[in-house]
């Protein structure tokens, strides 16, 4: 049996935020020698359709992404308003019926399996506002799938005070990605803040883009043995509520 065609996808990734225990701007620090925000353009483009980066300050990244009409810009309305404000001004503003949303430091990011997960959307109900992935500690929206039409839902939430994520999450249509600590997907989930995780270097983004990054580390082996992975995911969580975020 043929497989149902893909559903239009749009990458949203997140560039806006305070970077607070970088101490640097995070999108451009780099990883392997490839900025973050770079690594994680060049995923998106290979699982999506189209990319949008949303920030308040496009102009502080355009020299770090090769010229493509595949990806564009989009200027965050409320600097350090959170992910959940963020996701919904997406929404807003792209027309495709299903929005990957992902944070900008995630640099073992799996094309193949982010594409894997796409391929789940069409059997999903029409009920289902996001397809996200879930651990025993929390939702981890910042590497999830949501359907344009959670834009109501995600106002309704915010008319009424909500801020988090993870409650959003918890009262609404979700299917959830489960996983556990250690594993590939936690491994591909494991994001960075601060000089010292994993293999990153702590030198800020110069001039000029840089070659595309070969596919990240989520796709096979950690370069973190799996207790680091698990102190350094589950460390996280502790200080979030969640490792995306909030």
């Amino acid at each position: 049996m043929d497989n149902p065609p893909l559903t239009p996808v749009t990458a949203l990734i997140l560039a806006g935020g305070r970077s607070s225990r970088m101490g640097t701007d995070k999108a451009l620090v780099r990883w392997r020698g490839v900025p973050l925000l770079q690594r994680v353009v060049s995923v998106a483009l290979q699982c999506c359709d189209q990319v949008a980066i949303l920030t308040p300050w496009p102009d502080r990244y355009r020299s770090v992404l090769p010229e493509g009409d595949r990806y564009t810009w989009l200027v965050e309305t409320q600097p350090h308003g959170g992910p959940l404000v963020a996701l919904t001004q997406g929404l807003d503003q792209l027309a495709s019926p299903w929005v990957l949303l992902l944070a900008c430091d995630l640099p073992q990011l799996c094309p193949l399996t982010l594409h894997q997960w796409r391929g789940q959307l069409p059997s999903l109900p029409s009920s289902t506002l996001a397809l996200v992935p879930h651990q025993p500690q929390g939702w981890e929206p910042l590497c999830g799938f949501y359907r344009r039409s959670a834009q109501a839902s995600l106002q309704t939430f915010q008319a009424d005070g909500g801020r988090s994520f993870q409650a959003w999450l918890d009262q609404s249509p979700v299917v959830a990605i489960e996983f556990s600590t250690p594993s590939p997907i936690a491994t591909m989930l494991l994001n960075c803040n601060h000089p010292t995780q994993g293999e990153m270097g702590t030198e800020a983004m110069g001039a000029g883009p840089v070659r595309p990054p070969e596919l990240g580390n989520g796709c096979g082996e950690s370069t973190l043995a799996p207790q680091a992975i698990a102190q350094t995911v589950d460390g996280f969580n502790q200080i979030t509520g969640g490792a995306s975020g909030l």
